[in-house]
């Protein structure tokens, strides 16, 4: 690099040390891509790291996390979503190219001129889906995409519309505006008038959706359980200790591996206002092992029993919202006046609850993705209300699909490690403090022993 003769040395250190340093390996290890990013400390940055390889569909099998005064190392072993070492050279490229900045310009989003994006917040129920779809259908909004999550009776619902007749922003005529946020807001509210039902509207595109719609269930406080009973037993182990020694709390978490786990993890943490110094990611066939060592950004670790169960509430309930269970429903067709109101009215009628969703129109195809089942509990849909909204809909265009989930290899057997677990071993007595951080250490190649 060739640096400006105006600069002296002590100005050039500094250019180093706020521009990441970005390498990808695929000649380290056998099964999965390196990337290694390393920079000064800005708070957020991993989540944005971990944002970008998510969005590319990646799978992070393992991973370390350390930093040192406001400089930091981040090592990720990643894979395609078949479980195979990155081979596209286009998609290496994109990768050093986004990691490669100087501020936090992940996913700067592209002018949307002509669209309004509406936030919907409030009490989940069947049907509710469907009522809103219907408000904007009745108000001439075209949906040019949404979505949607539930969560423990709470809702959270992304829109992007704009006027159906003149493709104009709907925020350009206040009145119009006006009436769009009310009828939404008594739609939310329900007949009941049930509280705590929010909307709010904005010009200005939304930079990433997955990351706005955890803010938004967040600041919902969807993480509070009203009853004993709300807790599965499935539910993520979550443990947190103070290591009071080096003036960290350890988070340790172990769950059902999935694609954007750990993005989801890091959303909460930061939202939290909570900072990871060091930190292990590890991954045992189908089993999911996190640990990270985190302080508040004033310096200071967790400090109250009430804190504690605030933290490990809010990372059950980040890893939950996305993992909600359901029949997956592919939905593509031509795109017409009305289209996701219909479908959405036809899933109610026929007994089924939208849990997740997410939709998009492009041209004059419409497509998305629905969860559904029979109850807010999640029992299973009843094959035979599937088959009836297929036909209604037509089965050509609203098709059943499998998960899809990335490809696991158990690394059991591999070096020894009796501590490997299957599915259903997960349980609260996850770690020893620092013994998966430094054994992990080992395994990235970073020491050579972990004696």
């Amino acid at each position: 690099m060739e640096w400006p003769s105006c600069l002296n040395e002590y100005e050039k250190l500094i250019i180093r040390m706020d521009t990441p340093r970005v390498v990808i390996d695929n000649a380290v290890c056998p099964t999965a891509t390196l990337v290694k990013v390393d920079s000064a400390r800005k708070h957020g940055i991993l989540l944005e790291a971990v944002q970008v390889l998510t969005d590319l569909n990646l799978s992070i099998k393992k991973a370390y996390i350390s930093s040192d005064g406001r400089w930091f190392m981040d090592v990720f072993h990643v894979t395609d979503q078949f479980g195979r070492k990155l081979a596209d050279d286009s998609v290496i490229s994109y990768l050093e190219q986004s990691l490669d900045m100087k501020e936090h310009d992940f996913h700067r989003p592209d002018s949307a001129e002509g669209l309004t994006v509406l936030e919907l917040t409030g009490a989940d129920r069947p049907g509710l889906l469907s009522e809103v779809f219907a408000v904007l259908a009745d108000l001439c909004c075209g949906v040019v995409d949404a979505k949607v999550w539930t969560h423990n009776g709470r809702i959270a619902c992304l829109v992007t519309v704009k006027d159906k007749l003149s493709g104009c922003p709907i925020d350009g005529d206040p009145q119009q505006l006006h009436h769009v946020e009310s009828r939404l807001r008594h739609v939310l509210k329900g007949d009941h008038g049930v509280c705590g039902a929010r909307t709010a509207v904005s010009s200005i595109p939304v930079a990433h959706t997955d990351r706005r719609l955890h803010q938004m269930m967040f600041s919902d406080r969807d993480y509070e359980r009203h009853s004993p009973s709300a807790a599965s037993s499935t539910s993520p182990a979550v443990s947190v200790q103070n290591w009071v020694e080096k003036g960290y709390s350890v988070v340790a978490v172990q769950c059902r591996d999935r694609p954007k786990l750990l993005f989801d993890v890091m959303c909460t943490l930061t939202d939290m206002e909570y900072v990871v110094f060091h930190g292990t990611i590890d991954t045992d066939g189908d089993v999911a092992h996190q640990e990270f060592y985190i302080r508040h950004k004033d310096g200071s670790p967790i400090s109250s029993e009430a804190e504690r169960q605030r933290m490990i509430q809010c990372l059950q309930a980040a890893i939950e919202r996305r993992a909600t269970e359901g029949i997956r429903l592919e939905l593509c067709i031509e795109d017409r006046a009305g289209l996701f109101s219909e479908v959405t009215r036809t899933f109610r009628e026929n007994g089924l609850l939208v849990t997740r969703a997410e939709v998009s129109t492009k041209g004059d195809t419409a497509s998305g993705v629905f969860y559904v089942t029979s109850d807010a509990a999640g029992q299973p849909a009843d094959p035979k209300a599937v088959d009836a909204v297929r036909q209604r809909i037509g089965a050509d265009y609203l098709t059943v699909k499998e998960e899809q989930r990335p490809q696991y290899r158990s690394k059991a057997g591999d070096d020894g490690d009796e501590e490997a677990q299957s599915s259903g071993g997960v349980g609260i007595g996850l770690f020893y403090l620092g013994n998966l951080f430094w054994r992990n250490l080992y395994n990235l190649g970073l020491i050579k022993s972990c004696s």
